[in-house]
This record gives structure tokens, sequence and C-alpha cells, in this order.
């Protein structure tokens, strides 16, 4: 994606809040977990958005930038009230890696009135898909045409649903890290554009298991030559009958995973194993059915 490619991008059901109310002076920000707990607070200066304190100086040096970058757009943000308080609220556990980052940069680029985008290539950079999500109320193709964000709603309805399942590997990936591996690659890109663009196709358009696993096969080991890294189910389920695919910055996370078995005793290979987060599809993208945890 970060050199043009096609992307298919499903919007999930978990996402983040942020509310605003007034205070008497400063920023006071909080940040709460899905479990109702703070995991980061801080204070910063209105309306420079300089930072008096805070728990974690990286975290509040991020937000610093995203204030700026917000006020580059709009200066009159930070400036309505002597004081603010600023909660918000996770429904995922982070490690999760569903966005924590990006769901918080849609919540202030819409409180801010400014382009999302725009906030988030002069901060955290990369592709923008997940930022998509974030405002997308179905799944679309995501592509970067000359450095702008497209997006096309899609109609990704696959009969096989039901046999589709995301796996949570317990091991969380730096997005801007994978950025950067990505980046060292010296290798032409050019000709694997157009291969993962074509298969994103193929994905969105399979109508049976067998064909949606034989394009997700070939796109893992298309990313794995490019990245020069193994792929998960080489890593990790060797062993397993379906498809796995990784997601997001590359190996860690969260994987798609494929089975023509049944729901129970999928589960059990992958509990079995020790990965005990195991969530349906359609639990995932927002319809109907149970989840295990």
């Amino acid at each position: 994606m970060l050199d043009g490619a096609l992307a298919l991008a499903l919007p999930v059901r978990y996402g983040q809040t942020l509310q605003v109310a007034t205070a008497p002076e400063n920023l006071h920000w909080q940040s709460l977990d899905h479990d109702g707990q703070p995991w980061f607070s801080a204070e910063f200066s209105m309306p420079t958005g300089n930072i008096i304190a805070a728990t974690d100086p990286k975290t509040a040096e991020t937000l610093v930038r995203l204030f700026a970058a917000c006020r580059q757009q709009n200066p009159a943000f930070l400036t309505d009230h002597p004081g603010l308080q600023v909660i918000t609220r996770n429904d995922f556990p982070r490690q999760w890696g569903l966005g924590t980052s990006s769901t918080l940069l849609a919540a202030l680029a819409r409180w801010a009135k400014v382009n999302p985008y725009s906030v988030l290539f002069d901060t955290l950079g990369g592709s923008g898909y997940d930022l998509a999500c974030a405002y997308a109320e179905g799944p679309i193709w995501y592509q970067l045409q000359n450095g702008q964000p497209m997006v096309q709603p899609v109609d990704f309805q696959p009969p096989f649903a039901d046999q589709l399942y995301f796996v949570y590997l317990d091991k969380k990936q730096d997005s801007r890290a994978g950025i950067e591996r990505y980046r060292s690659q010296a290798r032409e890109k050019h000709d694997y554009v157009e291969q993962i663009s074509a298969l994103t196709r193929r994905c969105t358009e399979a109508t049976t298991l067998a064909a949606f696993e034989n394009a997700l096969a070939e796109h893992e080991d298309l990313v794995s030559e490019v990245l020069g890294l193994p792929r998960a189910k080489t890593l990790f389920f060797n062993d397993f009958w379906g498809e796995v695919k990784s997601l997001g910055a590359w190996g860690g996370d969260f994987v798609l995973v494929t089975s023509e078995r049944s729901a129970e005793e999928t589960q059990a290979f992958f509990n079995e194993k020790g990965f005990r987060v195991f969530i349906f599809y359609r639990d995932m993208t927002g319809f109907p059915r149970r989840s295990s945890f």
C-alpha cells in the first residue's frame, strides 16, 4: 500500500471514543483501557499544547505533534476555552493493535475540523488505510494514487464468512518499525505492486473458500519474498490445514485464518497451541455471532 498497491480493508466493530468537556484551565487528558482503567494521563498548556505533566512522555509528545498538525490546518483549534477535559476510551485491549492510533487521530481530526490524512502524513506516517477504516461503514478498497488516498466502497460479503476467523498472536508489532523495514528494501517494487493489486481483486471477488485461500497463499508468499521474512503459518502453524494471512505490521498482532472444518475443531487447534483469542469473522466485523476469549 505504501507504494500504491490496492488493498481490501475491513472496518471492525471495535473502536475508541473521545469525549471533550470544559475545565477551568489547561488541557487535562486521560486515556482509559477496555476495562475502564486509566493507562495514560497528562496535562497540557492551552492553546500551545505544551506538556506540563505526563505519565508517559513518549505518548504525550505524540499528542503534542498531533495537536500541532491540527493547529497547522485550523489555528483556532484549542483556543475556544481556557481549559478542557478530554477522556478517550477503547473497547478492546490496546495490545490487540486494532487501530488505537488511527481511531484517536480520526477523532482528533473530527474535533479539530481538519483533514485527517494531512495530520497522519505530517505526524505518524503510514499508508492511511486504517484511518480510512475509522470512517468507513463497510468494506473498502484503499489505494494511494500519486500520494493521495482513494477510498472505494466494495461489496465484500463472502459466502464462506463462517469459515473465517481472527487469531491474536500476542506479538505486538510497531507499525512505524514495519514501515521502515519495508522502506529499507532496495529492490524494485513496481511489479510487486501490480501483483498485489491483482490478488486484492481476486480476494474480493472470490466466491468459494478454495479460491479465497489460493489468493491468500499467493499474497503471503509475495509479501514474504519482498520483506525477506517467513510467513506466520510457517513460523507458528505449519501443521494447520487452512490458510493463515498476516495483517497490519506483518507478522504480529492478528492473523486471518480460514478453515473448512468446524469452528470447534478450528478453535481447539489454536487454543492447544496457546493462542486463546479466537474471534469469528462476523464478530470482528460487527455481524452477530459469538466470540471466545
